[in-house]
């Protein structure tokens, strides 16, 4: 039985989900608020769930380009994971995000949920959609 955290980085913001136990299904957990820039903050927390929902394997959403170049948000989640990695024995793997959060905004309309709601948990949607699919392709 093994977990996998997914993880969608922001500035301000961090989505996270889980699999089951199987690793086979993503699901919303939370999304983790932290001052601009404040990577610590995210990173303690995310070692907070990584111990309490008994995580074996880390995905991290890679921002890139549409012409897949890694940019300056793309930087910052490389320098995360090596962040992830120094405070954590689990395996950190980065994983292409492009398109994440329009997937998840068209499930949340398509559910009908108001846009305020949406605001409050676009991340951890895009979370899943990241680490859901990581999972399909394993």
């Amino acid at each position: 039985m093994r977990r996998v955290l997914g993880l969608d980085l922001g500035s301000r913001t961090c989505g996270v989900a889980v699999s089951d136990p199987l690793g086979m299904i993503a699901r919303t957990v939370e999304t983790i608020r932290f001052e601009e820039d404040d990577y610590e903050t995210a990173c303690t927390k995310v070692l907070e769930f990584v111990k309490e929902l008994e995580v074996t394997e880390i995905v991290l959403g890679l921002p890139k380009h549409m012409n897949g170049d890694i940019g300056i948000r793309g930087n910052i989640s490389v320098e995360f994971k090596a962040m992830l990695e120094e405070k954590c024995s689990c395996p950190v793997t980065l994983w292409d995000e492009r398109l994440t959060t329009v997937a998840a905004q068209k499930i949340l309309i398509s559910a009908n949920v108001s846009r305020k709601k949406r605001k409050a948990v676009i991340d951890q949607m895009a979370a899943v959609q990241i680490l859901q699919g990581y999972l399909d392709r394993k």
